[in-house]
């Protein structure tokens, strides 16, 4: 079996994605970094998975939290987060992305919402990181689905069954202004349009859109289009025309913030999740 390929700038730090071709709305991911600094970007998904080793660091909702070995990731669809090892012996962590309908399908129709994006259950983590190598070396379809399940079910006593608990007027206000970003991902959006959506003065819109989603609107932008890249090259899209539907500038452009948010090229990453060809053994 092939070795895996380095991706980043450094041949220490590698990650490789896997989507199942018989189910949408799930992606795998191992990796291991040292090196690599993720910049903000989000998943749109639920991100469910384990720290198999050394100590992350990662900005999320505004402060600085750490990632030890044999902890559980537990991150909300649209948590804007960054990345990076906290030691010198870097980090290495499997993770779950699951689409919140194929969530609802497999917890019975229940929302869930996590409050804290590190769970400190070393029990847990360990049943997670099998099921997620289980799931990647998954040769049948039902398999596959069978050990979604069990992971579904391990992590449910984590969760906030019922949704989020953020109801406040603040968080409801946004919601439309993201939505607004995802129908205009290729236009160049302006702080006017984007306070209109939102019903405030442009400045007032800026404040209050940056300690609401502990980013500025540009940074939400920019993670609402790399994150719509993945999944246009995840059906094969052609890099260059991705660039263009996510309003980048050129396929140049789009290599850079790619690389810096997911840690690969779009090149590689299609290689990798492209229905029908089958990855490297992850990790």
């Amino acid at each position: 079996m092939a070795a895996p390929h380095p991706l980043f700038e450094e041949a220490t730090d590698r990650a490789q994605y896997r989507r199942p071709a018989h189910r949408a709305g799930v992606e795998l991911y191992h990796a291991s970094i040292l090196h690599h600094r993720f910049e903000p970007h989000l998943h749109e998904a639920y991100g469910l998975g384990a720290i198999t080793a050394g100590v992350g660091r990662f900005r999320w909702r505004g402060g600085q939290h750490l990632a030890p070995r044999a902890t559980l990731m537990l991150m909300n669809p649209e948590d804007l987060h960054t990345g990076q090892a906290e030691t010198a012996a870097g980090w290495g962590y499997r993770m779950l992305y699951l689409d919140e309908a194929v969530l609802r399908g497999l917890s019975g129709g229940e929302a869930w919402w996590f409050d804290a994006a590190v769970a400190h259950d070393a029990a847990s983590a360990a049943e997670v990181a099998g099921l997620i190598a289980g799931l990647w070396h998954a040769e049948e379809p039902l398999a596959f689905d069978s050990l979604l399940l069990q992971l579904v079910q391990a992590l449910h006593p984590h969760a906030r069954v019922g949704g989020r608990s953020e109801g406040s007027a603040a968080a409801l206000r946004y919601g439309p202004v993201l939505d607004y970003m995802r129908a205009h991902l290729h236009e160049r959006l302006s702080l006017e349009q984007l306070a209109a959506v939102a019903g405030l003065s442009p400045f007032h819109f800026l404040r209050s859109f940056k300690a609401q989603r502990h980013a500025t609107p540009q940074q939400a932008l920019m993670a609402l289009r790399l994150f719509e890249a993945k999944r246009l090259l995840s059906q094969g899209e052609a890099p260059a025309a991705v660039a263009a539907a996510v309003g980048l500038a050129d396929q140049a452009h789009l290599n850079r913030t790619f690389v810096r948010r997911y840690g690969l090229t779009p090149g590689r990453y299609q290689a990798q999740v492209w229905p029908g060809r089958r990855p490297a053994p992850g990790p």
